[in-house]
């Protein structure tokens, strides 16, 4: 007779509730990062998952932000450095050693900027002539001039201004992290939204505004170039009112049934808030992208008369009715890298100039007019510059190589200190010399105008602390704040 109360090695690890298979199928899911966090909600572990407001660290000075993001590495030589020194060394050799990201095209003739500058505003900050709308609202702007990836490569640069890390790919943007720590001031709308192209993509694609290794819910929500900037937004007219609103309320109970039969489980837990957002959506994202309900002097303001700016003023409009009613990260990118000026300069950068200038002057007189500015912060730039020397034979059709080693941008709002030049790159412009800004120092400092420590704001993936300030040292660059 078979005695039940011996069993093979097989038949006990068959039946227990730590079978081969069960030890099989959680190391998979480890691998693809679909088990609940273990330290979900426990002090110093990580927030919970949603979207509900969460206080900062401390006090903050901003509230949102808008990031018009400038792929491919604006010239801060022809825009926003002058360099008397490179202009009068023009067409000779440059005397230090450089990187070129194209050898077969090197060239080490010094290539003086074609464009002129001037002083402007009270602040008497020197911008380029193909910026004048920019040069218009310079006092309020704090622009950095010393900024340094060590990189000469795009999407190295761009994934160590995104991600904190250069050339890592899998981590979580900035907005990402924004997102996780403080939550949404809206309930009807993304948190985090971006505003894309019609030419497409920019360059390293939908990495730009992944969530990495924290759950979907955080990463940015895209709106289509063009309308309608969001599809299915209405349903379909035998479903609407109250037919509507009975299923979806029927659905939410089902959700939550299941959701409560597998707790901690992230992807349910982001798929069900996502469903909740979208039926949201139907009627307060309709008015944030109804720009038609603005007066004709905004339509002008932005640039919206006008072919050559009409889509990106557009979409700089947009942004600031986002951030209105609540969004907290607002990025605007561009198709391609169209400031990634290899050739032609003294055409393709004052064409891609006309393009964006006025849009973002644009962006920040108007919340600066609403009252909104002291709480956004605006952020202009690329992930790298441009070198000092001319690529190819210096000749009308002359352009620039890449240069991560020193480059500008520029911050709006938020507590930054308004009208003043911070950093210095050396005589030609070629290397970050005096007060070095690294992506990662920009983020601790961006993080620090939120209300939030970057070396305290962590999360917990894969057994390891994560935070967004990892690539190396960091520090909160407190000379640009006000």
């Amino acid at each position: 007779m078979y005695n039940s109360s011996f069993r093979s090695r097989r038949e006990f690890l068959a039946q227990s509730a730590f079978g081969i298979g069960g030890f099989a199928l959680a190391h998979l899911l480890n691998d693809d990062r679909l088990l609940a966090a273990e330290t979900l909600g426990k002090p110093g572990e990580n927030l919970p998952l949603d979207l509900k407001p969460r206080p900062p660290h401390f006090a903050p000075k901003a509230t949102a932000m808008i990031s018009l993001f400038m792929h491919g590495g604006p010239s801060h030589v022809d825009l926003l450095d002058p360099k008397p020194e490179l202009t009068a060394l023009n067409g000779k050799d440059y005397g230090d050693d450089i990187h070129f990201s194209f050898v077969n095209r090197a060239s080490k003739k010094l290539l003086g900027s074609p464009f002129k500058f001037a002083k402007h505003g009270q602040c008497g900050t020197d911008v380029s002539e193909l910026l004048p709308h920019t040069a218009g609202i310079v006092d309020d702007l704090c622009v950095v001039r010393s900024m340094h990836t060590g990189h000469n490569g795009h999407e190295v640069s761009i994934r160590f201004f995104h991600g904190g890390v250069a050339g890592v790919t899998g981590r979580p943007t900035m907005g990402s992290w924004l997102v996780y720590a403080l939550g949404s001031e809206s309930q009807n709308l993304p948190a985090y939204m971006v505003l894309s192209d019609p030419g497409g993509h920019p360059v390293d694609g939908t990495h730009n505004w992944s969530s990495g290794f924290m759950p979907p819910l955080y990463q940015g929500t895209v709106l289509r170039p063009q309308e309608p900037r969001i599809l299915n937004l209405d349903p379909p007219p035998q479903l609407r009112g109250g037919l509507q609103r009975q299923n979806l309320s029927f659905l939410e109970e089902l959700n939550r049934r299941h959701l409560a039969m597998h707790p901690g489980e992230a992807d349910l837990e982001t798929r069900i808030a996502s469903y909740e957002l979208a039926a949201a959506m139907q009627v307060e994202a309709k008015q944030a992208l109804d720009i038609a309900q603005e007066p004709a002097f905004i339509h002008k303001l932005y640039g919206l008369d006008q072919e050559a700016t009409r889509d990106y003023g557009t979409r700089c409009l947009i942004a600031r009715r986002l951030v209105e009613r609540g969004v907290r990260f607002v990025q605007l990118f561009l198709g391609g890298q169209p400031w990634d000026n290899h050739s032609s300069l003294r055409t393709a950068l004052p064409a891609i100039c006309r393009r964006t200038d006025q849009p973002a002057a644009a962006l920040v007189s108007d919340l600066k007019q609403r009252g909104m500015l002291e709480s956004t912060i605006v952020h202009w730039g690329g992930e790298i510059g441009r070198l000092p020397v001319c690529e190819g034979e210096l000749n009308d059709q002359v352009g620039r190589d890449h240069n991560g080693q020193g480059f500008s941008i520029w911050l709006a709002g938020g507590g930054f200190k308004p009208g003043m030049v911070f950093g210095e790159t050396d005589e030609v412009g070629h290397k970050a010399a005096v007060d070095v800004v690294t992506p990662n120092d920009y983020q601790a400092t961006i993080l620090h105008q939120f209300g939030l420590d970057h070396s305290k704001l962590v999360y917990h993936s894969n057994g390891r602390q994560q935070q967004l300030t990892s690539g190396q040292p960091a520090r909160v660059v407190e000379a640009v704040l006000a």
